[in-house]
């Protein structure tokens, strides 16, 4: 990925204030971080060793061994693909394929734009309507593969601010 993200130290500032620079809130300020700049950039992670006196290698191991954080860039909207028992049975590897081709990256990826990051999940715990899509805070039962397109047509026009 070749987009630079710029960290607003005010931001990061803000967030180990809310937590009083407090070494044992370090989860809850990573989460925190996680969510204003979609990924845990490692200025950020710097910046909360020094304001809370946690060592930097510490704070490194949280950012790594949860898998709800991310050391990469995340994309605006979040697609996930569930890739567990009943969807896979039921084409979700068509999906993901589709997505994947539409999107130019692969499974784990995030797009040069920053508007998509796209992942296979084990279970969305949908079942009944499998293949399951969720796309930020949306799911999409009974997906297949030519549906893709024109949903992504339809986020990318609603990101422009055009009516979908």
């Amino acid at each position: 990925m070749n987009t630079k993200l710029t960290v607003d130290a005010s931001k990061v500032d803000e967030i180990a204030s809310r937590w009083s620079n407090d070494a044992e809130f370090a989860i809850e300020m990573l989460q925190d971080i996680q969510e204003e700049f979609r990924h845990i950039p490692r200025e950020a992670l710097e910046r909360i060793s020094r304001l809370t006196g946690t060592d930097l290698a510490r704070l490194f191991h949280i950012a790594t061994f949860f898998k709800a954080f991310s050391l990469e860039p995340k994309g605006e909207i979040s697609v996930q693909v569930c890739t567990g028992t009943a969807c896979h049975v039921r084409g979700s590897s068509r999906v993901l394929d589709a997505f994947s081709r539409e999107l130019h990256i692969e499974p784990g990826g995030t797009t040069d734009d920053l508007k998509f990051s796209l992942e296979s999940v084990r279970c969305l715990g949908c079942c009944s309507i499998a293949p399951v899509v969720a796309m930020g805070k949306k799911l999409y039962g009974e997906f297949d593969s030519s549906k893709v397109a024109r949903l992504l047509k339809r986020y990318r026009k609603a990101s422009a601010g055009e009516e979908a």
